[in-house]
């Protein structure tokens, strides 16, 4: 976000804090229970969405050294990324050309190829087949290809998209739709990984994302924890193609009052949430950055997502250490404790037949912008191809 616009949000919080309101949409909008309960809707999110693409992996400093490596199952699909000797990232199916084995798991530094645990094919970091022993009896399956299968991967800003399927177009720019500009200002390539953990829930993917799209809830789930630090239902919200972002006040946006606008760290004062559609939250807060990536468990009402935490300086010291184990603990237990077993136990009921509808306030409008842009793609993707 440009500091223009930093100085312009900043303005319009305070407003909101004098006037006790928020960011409005337009009326209410009741959005359907199925949309959280509907096997069929979630099969056509997962090819829409998880299997077509395309896919935000998180930032470049997952994988900051020429061979660096990890691997990313998420979405069904077996991937392998792997940053390559001139500095360029790789992205192949995990898939051995032999006989279908995984050529790795988990994520590793320093690689100079990779091995097939079962029969020994080895791949170079450029996915091509380098060696396989008794190579005679294999003459007539040339090496050239035999190579892994090349998936689409892009680098920009800091940030990696990969697409599930050899051959499909990443058009990034499309894809983010004007969030480009805000997010460019960030320095992303600047950041260090910190740590990832990993969540599984009994919840619809959607309604992990909700958590993170109003701030109206704060001091009813969070009088502890997040409460305390920002204020409830105050904030700014501005769409984004399909992306949106929603700025929250912290509670010391009051300092800024009477100090000149050209001194204002705005940053200091406010939590930045974007979400790029239509699975990643995108959280920037004062000097590090969160990253969420929702995903579709083997039921509607299961999901699985990791937490990525970077940060602007490599940890060197145990103060630092625990000062960002404390940040990421902090940040675990509201979700674990207070958000998703709340999500949880909605997800229970949505089968009651308590209500058709779950109802967002013209207070809640990133709710529903996104709920109304899955469906706006759902729709345009069952829409029949115009005849050229």
């Amino acid at each position: 976000m440009r500091r223009q616009e930093q100085i312009a949000e900043a303005k319009k919080l305070l407003g909101h804090l004098d006037q006790r309101t928020t960011a409005l949409a337009d009326a209410i909008y009741r959005n359907p229970v199925t949309d959280y309960t509907s096997a069929e809707q979630l099969e056509r999110e997962r090819e829409l969405f998880f299997r077509q693409g395309p896919i935000n992996i998180g930032l470049s400093a997952l994988l900051p050294r020429q061979g660096d490596w990890l691997t990313h199952d998420w979405t069904g699909v077996p991937i392998l990324l792997v940053r390559r000797a001139d500095g360029s990232l790789g992205a192949f199916l995990n898939v051995c050309r032999h006989r279908g084995a995984r050529v790795v798991d988990g994520c590793g530094a320093g690689a100079k190829d990779f091995a097939c645990p079962y029969h020994g094919w080895v791949y170079g970091l450029d996915g091509a087949l380098i060696a396989r022993p008794d190579e005679p009896s294999f003459a007539a399956a040339e090496r050239a290809t035999h190579g892994l299968p090349v998936l689409p991967v892009v680098e920009k800003m800091g940030m990696i998209w990969v697409g599930p399927q050899p051959g499909m177009r990443l058009d990034v720019d499309r894809l983010l739709d004007g969030a480009d500009d805000d997010l460019a200002t960030y320095g992303l390539e600047t950041y260090h990984h910190y740590e990832t953990r990993t969540l599984r829930r009994e919840m619809n993917w959607k309604l992990a994302v909700d958590t993170f799209c109003e701030t109206y809830h704060l001091s009813y789930l969070h009088p502890d924890t997040v409460s305390p630090l920002f204020h409830t239902n105050r904030a700014t919200f501005d769409a984004l193609g399909r992306n949106h972002r929603l700025i929250a006040a912290r509670r010391t946006l009051d300092e800024l009052r009477g100090q000149p606008e050209e001194s204002w760290n705005v940053f200091d004062h406010t939590a930045v949430i974007y979400v790029l559609f239509p699975n990643t939250i995108f959280l920037f807060q004062r000097d590090h950055i969160e990253t969420w990536h929702m995903f579709p468990g083997d039921r509607v009402d299961r999901c699985a997502m990791y937490v990525s935490l970077y940060i602007p300086e490599p940890v060197t010291n145990p103060k630092a250490k625990q000062h960002w184990d404390n940040n990421f603990n902090l940040l675990m237990a509201t979700v674990e404790m207070q958000d998703f077993p709340t999500c949880e136990g909605m997800q229970r009921g949505f089968p009651s037949g308590a209500q058709d509808a779950i109802t967002f306030g013209r207070n809640e409008p990133a709710l529903q912008h996104f709920h109304k842009s899955v469906f706006a793609a759902l729709a345009e993707s069952q829409q029949p191809m115009a005849a050229e």
